[in-house]
């Protein structure tokens, strides 16, 4: 069973459906005796990190992440669940769960691409390019494309932690982050 981690925001809904869409049993919750009982967690987007790590630390989730990312108990992260396992986040300047030395950026405000001005938040789709195999893009094709809306971007310290990247006014955008290698 997979778990979603419920901290009162995020695309839950969206994941849930997702996971119902294809035959895959999830629960939602915020309770750490059931996300033990999952085989694998999903740590959705949409939202602040302030609010969310302020939650998080209000449950004890903060710890259950580090446990568990420590036991090496798959974890996906998305969006904001992405950005918060890193050391810190610009955002609201908040320290965040640190699983992955790093820290979330906001894209700068004057951001260009060829001359040309771009908007933040960045929305669309974009392709990625796959840094190295991973069990997560397995069956994706190279030309595969992502949708995207955010206005801040992991930035691990170790370039090992990157899957792939993309390009949205910054020479490279670190988009999806992999921890110890077979967390995800």
């Amino acid at each position: 069973m997979i778990a979603i981690i419920d901290y009162n925001a995020g695309n839950i809904t969206s994941v849930a459906r997702a996971l119902h869409s294809i035959g895959q049993e999830f629960v939602i919750t915020d309770d750490t005796k059931m996300l033990d009982s999952a085989s694998h967690v999903i740590f959705p987007g949409v939202g602040a990190a302030g609010e969310a790590m302020a939650y998080l630390r209000q449950k004890n989730l903060h710890a259950w992440l580090k446990t568990c990312f420590q036991g090496g108990k798959p974890i996906l992260g998305i969006c904001l669940g992405t950005q918060i396992i890193l050391d810190h986040s610009e955002e609201n300047d908040t320290d965040c769960i640190g699983l992955v030395a790093g820290s979330t950026r906001r894209f700068p405000d004057l951001l260009e691409d060829a001359g040309r001005a771009l908007k933040i938040p960045h929305m669309g789709w974009n392709s990625v390019e796959f840094k190295r195999l991973h069990p997560v893009f397995a069956d994706v094709p190279k030309e595969a494309e992502f949708y995207f809306v955010h206005s801040y971007y992991p930035s691990p310290s170790d370039d090992a932690a990157i899957l792939g990247t993309t390009d949205y006014g910054l020479q490279i955008l670190k988009n999806f982050c992999s921890w110890r290698g077979n967390d995800l």
